[in-house]
């Protein structure tokens, strides 16, 4: 008689994501004079990764990365000063963001809506990841 094993075990691998699209805010970037006097509308778009390892806990706020908490972030940011390039406003978002030991990668792109008429959007895409 052959015996038959089953493999019951099964093996996953997760990317867990939160992704933020089109946040649109007011604030102040550029490196122009009349960008420094006048707010401009500025759209984010960020995905963030964060340890799939760790079972997100709905009682447990340190469990998951939290979209809401993410977005206000960035308004806290925008709001303190004037950015003169986009990479360095990019710069303090990460920063901020990777404190949150859950994260592991963030991709974030900053488009200016209105800055040349001719275009739709200009802008920056960086992803940055920890090692």
């Amino acid at each position: 008689m052959k015996i038959l094993k089953f493999n019951t075990k099964q093996k996953f691998h997760y990317k867990r994501k939160v992704i933020i699209k089109n946040l649109l805010l007011n604030i102040s970037v550029g490196i122009h004079d009349f960008e420094k006097n006048k707010k401009q509308k500025v759209k984010f778009n960020i995905i963030v990764e964060s340890d799939a390892k760790k079972k997100p806990d709905p009682s447990v706020s340190q469990s998951f990365v939290n979209y809401e908490l993410v977005i206000n972030e960035i308004k806290q940011l925008t709001k303190k000063h004037h950015f003169e390039l986009l990479e360095d406003l990019a710069e303090s978002i990460f920063n901020s963001m990777f404190k949150n030991i859950l994260i592991k990668k963030i991709k974030l792109k900053i488009e200016k809506m209105e800055i040349i008429k001719e275009t739709e959007s200009v802008g920056i895409e960086i992803t940055k990841s920890k090692i």
